[in-house]
């Protein structure tokens, strides 16, 4: 709830509005905004120069409480989250996109989906769980024409989403500001009530926990004279109240909380999920564009992760071990290199505990991340030569410069440097971070404990049989290698014969295999080859 106990009830719900550059997006904010914030329809001069939005705005809606929430008398807040479109901004999307809990994804109705309409579907489908399509711009089509045009964009939309998590999802059609920008405000805009309608029936109860230590995305920073430093962001863990002190983690600073607002109206308290505006002392606000601030001490700056992983499906080329990316973890975008592992073969298809890493296990070392496209060596066929895929990977993030951010946050890896005009997703892979590394020497102190081995494969002979269930072998090892190290690791016959290395046999490099089932009596001694799979680190 947006307000203390006594305050009347208020339902905030978080709106993100995304879409390609130009399809409207910030006139839909306007038309349905009851209230707009200090950042709200591009009030900044830089957006009001180029006419485009170049940050995230922030205005608000409010409406009854539709019955099918069951709470009773009391409003429903809309906080409409109106993200840029321009392709270079995608950082900022991504950053929108992590704070809301419903998407209206905004298409110009004469030009259907594009580029950055693409990437904000995929980042709706990493970040969101419902979704209203608004096919803008209607007054553009020619009266005549206008409904079978609707439909026909509506059966493409319909078609473009049928294999995405939002099958189904509403789909409005609306002329926000008819007539374009330059056209009097006395136009009023269409289809606007009807949207506010499925708006409303799409609006659920998100999970909202005031417990816990506070957290709080800060979008816009600025003085008001007087009165100080207003940071504007929205909650996204515990709560916040009146003379509270919070750390602005990346700075190392702590302030007390004087007063706060939302969209003009004092309070003295916010939770999760709320958007807020603090105002602190001293503090100057052009040291903190956007960031994270913190109940003080419960952030922790990063030089490295460990994040499970999904490849986005619409990346085109492999993810390759050692390759640089873009990584958004949190709120911050760094470039980062990445090192992919899996767990052994034999564990494939083990059902791996959500959002824990286990340090005990050992796991595989891969050249690229695996899928059914990938070119890797290590991917296990089965008998009929399908590609066998672990149900989990991960990678070891390493970051160019560190980062402040909670575990268990989104992480987002993209190739921002491609041409922002090829057809082409950017985003390349999503995750989970699990494990944050925050000694600087964590190569020294931290990645020993990662086992991660590489699959090696090496030919020798076998000299002589021992008994039914043991032969000694040759040929694997150089006289000094210490083949302690490799007892317990399988090998295999050219007869067919599945071996374990026992340890070694006199001191010429030679060592004793054991047979756990039966030696064939047809095997011959001297001459017979076999393959050792062994572990490199």
């Amino acid at each position: 709830m947006a307000a203390g106990p006594a305050a009347p009830r208020v339902l905030n719900v978080n709106v993100g509005v995304l879409g390609h550059i130009d399809s409207g997006k910030t006139a839909l904010a306007r038309a349905l905004s009851t209230t707009g914030s200090t950042a709200a329809f591009d009030r900044a001069p830089q957006s009001r120069a180029r006419g485009i939005t170049l940050d995230l705005g922030f205005s608000c809606l409010r409406t009854a409480l539709p019955p099918q929430l069951g709470l009773g008398p009391g409003e429903l807040q809309f906080t409409l989250v109106d993200c840029p479109g321009h392709a270079s901004l995608i950082r900022t999307i991504i950053g929108g996109a992590q704070i809301i809990d419903l998407m209206m994804l905004v298409i110009d109705v004469t030009k259907g989906m594009q580029t950055q309409s693409a990437e904000c579907l995929v980042i709706g489908q990493i970040a969101c769980q419902k979704m209203v399509v608004v096919l803008n711009k209607i007054d553009l089509l020619p009266e005549g024409k206008r409904q079978s045009a609707i439909e026909k964009m509506t059966k493409k939309m319909q078609k473009t989403l049928e294999n995405t998590k939002f099958c189904g999802c509403p789909i409005v059609a609306v002329a926000a500001k008819p007539g374009g920008p330059e056209a009097p405000e006395s136009e009023n805009p269409l289809g606007v009530s009807e949207l506010i309608e499925v708006l409303k029936s799409q609006a659920y109860l998100p999970s909202r926990d005031p417990s816990g230590h506070f957290l709080m995305a800060v979008d816009h920073c600025f003085s008001i004279k007087g009165q100080g430093t207003v940071m504007t962001g929205t909650i996204l863990s515990g709560s916040i109240s009146l003379g509270d002190n919070v750390e602005i983690p990346a700075l190392k600073v702590i302030k007390k909380v004087k007063s706060m607002q939302m969209f003009h109206t004092p309070v003295t308290y916010a939770m999760q999920g709320d958007r807020v505006g603090i105002c602190v002392t001293q503090f100057d606000p052009k040291l903190l564009e956007r960031g994270l601030i913190c109940t003080p001490e419960s952030l922790h700056t990063i030089h490295a992760a460990i994040i499970s992983l999904k490849k986005i499906q619409y990346f085109r080329g492999a993810l390759q071990t050692k390759a640089k990316f873009h990584i958004t973890v949190g709120h911050e975008t760094v470039m980062g290199r990445v090192m992919f592992f899996s767990p052994a073969p034999a564990d494939f298809n083990e059902e791996m505990k959500e959002n824990v890493f286990d340090f005990e296990k050992d796991y595989l070392y891969q050249e690229e991340y695996l899928s059914k496209d990938s070119n890797s060596e290590n991917k296990e066929n089965d008998q009929a030569g399908e590609v066998q895929l672990p149900k989990q990977q991960w990678a070891l993030l390493e970051f160019e410069k560190p980062v402040t951010c909670p575990k268990l946050c989104l992480v987002i890896g993209s190739k921002l440097d491609t041409d922002i005009h090829a057809n082409t997703c950017r985003l390349a892979f999503h995750g989970v971070l699990l494990q944050g590394m925050e000694d600087k020497n964590y190569m020294e102190t931290f990645l020993p404990k990662l086992k991660v081995y590489k699959l090696k494969h090496k030919e020798g002979q076998v000299e002589r049989v021992m008994d039914d269930y043991s032969v000694i072998g040759r040929s694997l090892f150089k006289k000094e290698t210490n083949i302690q190290i490799f007892v317990g690791l399988k090998v295999k016959l050219s007869t067919g014969e599945d071996g374990i290395i026992d340890g070694g046999f006199g001191q010429s490099g030679k060592f004793k295999i054991r047979i756990p089932g039966f030696l064939m009596a047809s095997l011959p001694t001297q001459q017979s080859l076999k393959k050792a799979a062994g572990k490199g680190g």
